[in-house]
C-alpha cells in the first residue's frame, strides 16, 4: 500500500475535526507490520507559548488505563494468585451492595466485563474531590455537589461508600452491562491486596518498564513538573461562541486510579500496542501469554450491535473482515483513544488536551484510510424503522446516572428530540426501540430498556444504562 495516498486521503479528514472542536492539540501516530508509517503532532501542548505537542508531550490518557488493570489482573491470574472467576469478596471482604446474596455471586470476571449489576455511582465524584476543589474553572453546580460528601481517598472508604449507598441493582451478575469506573476502581484494590504492592507500584514495575514506558506514570507531582507535559484546556460558551481556554488543574484520584489516571505519551503508547500484536511480548519481554491476550480481547458481552466489552478492552468481531480491538478514554483535559487490529497488524493512538473530542472517529478515519476506505466510513450504519405516533410518548422522560449525567426525551410533531447539555437532536428509529442521534461525527444508538410490562425503566448510551425515576427494572432489555 502506498503510504503517501493514504495520508492525503486522511490529512483533509482529520484536520477538519481538529478544526471543528477547536483542538489545541494532538499527538496521533499509526503503525502497520511493525512499522510506524503516521506520527504527528498537531497544534499546541500550551497555546500561549507556542509550544507544540511531540512524541513525547504528556498527555492524559484517562480510560484507556482500564486496560493496563486487566493486564495487572491476567497477570496475576498467570502467577495463580487469583482466578476470575473468584467472587471478589474473597479479595475485598469489605465490598458491599444492598443484597447480599448478590454480592457473594460477583466475581472479578463481572468486574471485568462492568456486568457486576452496579448502577453508574457518584464515587469518582468525591475520589477526585481534593483536586477538583482547587479548580477554579468548575462550575458553581459542581462545587454544590463535591461538598455533598468528604474525600474518598482509599479504597476502604470507597467500599464504605458505595456499601452505604441506597440503590437498584441493575440485574443478576453477568446479565446487565453497564460501565462501572468503580468496578475497575476496586480491581485495582484487588491487585494491591493480592500483590502486596501498591496499585500503581504494580503496574510500573510489571507492565511499564518492561514495555520501556519511562515517561508514563501515575505520579501527579511527576506529571507536573515534566518538562514536556501538555497544558489542560477546556470549553465554554460565550456570547453564543465557543471559547476554549487554560483550566490547568490536572484532576486525580488515588482511591481510584486503575479506572482512568494513568498519564502517558504518544511514543509510549504505540510501544504499548504492540503487545496486542505480538501475543503479549514485546521486544522478548512476555508481559502476557498468548492465553490470556487470547482472554483479554474476546468479546465477552454485547452491549450493542457489533460491539462487545472484553476484559478493560471494547471489541468490533467484523471490521473490514477482521477485529477492532480498542478503547477511548474521557476526562476534563483529555481525549484519547487507543485501536488495534491485530489480523493485520495495524495500530494507532490518539490522545489531546481537551475533553469532548470525537477522537475514536479520527482514529478510524486513519485506519480506515491505511485500508483503502474512505476515512468517514462508519463502523455500523442502521436502517429506517417505522414506529407509529403514538407509541412514540411511553419512551419520553428524563434519565438520569449517578456520575451526574442528564438526558431528557421529548416529543414534538411525532419526532422524538433527545436533549442533553442544552443541545437538542432528533432521534431517528431505527429498530424496536431503538433509535440512533447524529452527535460527534458519529451515529449514537439510544436503546431503551423496557420491562415485563413494557415500560421503559430507562436508556443505554455510549457505554451505560441511565435510569428513569421510579419506574421498575428487569427483564427485556432487547
Amino acid at each position: 500500500m502506498k503510504t503517501d495516498k493514504w495520508i492525503t486521503k486522511f490529512e483533509p479528514f482529520a484536520g477538519r475535526l481538529i478544526e471543528k472542536y477547536q483542538v489545541p492539540g494532538t499527538a496521533l501516530a499509526v503503525s502497520h507490520h511493525g512499522k510506524m508509517i503516521y506520527k504527528e503532532g498537531k497544534g499546541y501542548r500550551n497555546v500561549d507559548e507556542k509550544l507544540e505537542v511531540t512524541e513525547n508531550t504528556l498527555f492524559g490518557i484517562a480510560s484507556i488505563t482500564k486496560s493496563f488493570t486487566a493486564i495487572a489482573i491476567m497477570q496475576l491470574q498467570e502467577r495463580g494468585s487469583l482466578t476470575v472467576n473468584d467472587p471478589v469478596v474473597r479479595y475485598l471482604p469489605e465490598f458491599k451492595t444492598s443484597d447480599p446474596a448478590h454480592t457473594e455471586r460477583v466475581t472479578i470476571h463481572h468486574f471485568l466485563t462492568h456486568t457486576s449489576g452496579l448502577p453508574t455511582l457518584p464515587t469518582l465524584y468525591y475520589a477526585m474531590k481534593r483536586t477538583m476543589e482547587n479548580d477554579s474553572s468548575i462550575s458553581e453546580q459542581q462545587m454544590e455537589r463535591l461538598n455533598e460528601h468528604e474525600p474518598i481517598d482509599d479504597y476502604e472508604q470507597l467500599m464504605s461508600f458505595v456499601g452505604e449507598l441506597t440503590f437498584d441493582l441493575l440485574g443478576e451478575p453477568g446479565t446487565e452491562f453497564s460501565y462501572s469506573n468503580d468496578a475497575y476502581a476496586l480491581l485495582g484494590a484487588i491487585v494491591e491486596r493480592v500483590s502486596g504492592m501498591p496499585y500503581d507500584e504494580y503496574v510500573t514495575e510489571n507492565i511499564l518498564k518492561p514495555l520501556n514506558m519511562t515517561s508514563s506514570t501515575f505520579d501527579l507531582n511527576r506529571v507536573i513538573h515534566a518538562e514536556d507535559v501538555t497544558t489542560l484546556y477546556a470549553s465554554k460558551e460565550e456570547d453564543g461562541e465557543k471559547e476554549i481556554y487554560k483550566s490547568d488543574v490536572w484532576w486525580d484520584a488515588p482511591a481510584m486510579l486503575a479506572g482512568g489516571f494513568l498519564r502517558s505519551t504518544l511514543k509510549d503508547m504505540m510501544k504499548y500496542t504492540e503487545l496486542y500484536l505480538n501475543d503479549g511480548t514485546v521486544h522478548h519481554s512476555r508481559i502476557l501469554t498468548p492465553e490470556s491476550l487470547r482472554e483479554m480481547v474476546h468479546p465477552h458481552v454485547q452491549y450493542e450491535k457489533n460491539k462487545y466489552y472484553g476484559y478493560g478492552l471494547m471489541i468490533t468481531p467484523d471490521y473490514n473482515g477482521a477485529t477492532l480491538v480498542e478503547h477511548g478514554g474521557s476526562l476534563k483535559g483529555v481525549s484519547s483513544h487507543l485501536s488495534v487490529v491485530p489480523e493485520k497488524r495495524l495500530a494507532g493512538v490518539v490522545l489531546t488536551n481537551i475533553v469532548g473530542v470525537p477522537v475514536s472517529s479520527l482514529l478510524l478515519g486513519a485506519l480506515n484510510a491505511v485500508q483503502g476506505v474512505e476515512p468517514d466510513t462508519p463502523l455500523q450504519t442502521y436502517q429506517d424503522y417505522e414506529v407509529q405516533a403514538d407509541l412514540l410518548e411511553k419512551y419520553c422522560g428524563t434519565f438520569t446516572s449517578g456520575e451526574g449525567a442528564e438526558i431528557n426525551v421529548t416529543k414534538k410533531d411525532n419526532q422524538l428530540l433527545f436533549e442533553s447539555e442544552g443541545e437538542s437532536y432528533s432521534m431517528r428509529p431505527v429498530d424496536r426501540h431503538l433509535f440512533t442521534v447524529e452527535m460527534n461525527e458519529s451515529e449514537t444508538p439510544v436503546r431503551f430498556l423496557v420491562n415485563d410490562e413494557q415500560e421503559v425503566y430507562g436508556i443505554f448510551l455510549g457505554v451505560r444504562q441511565l435510569l428513569k425515576g421510579e419506574v421498575e427494572q428487569k427483564s427485556e432489555s432487547v
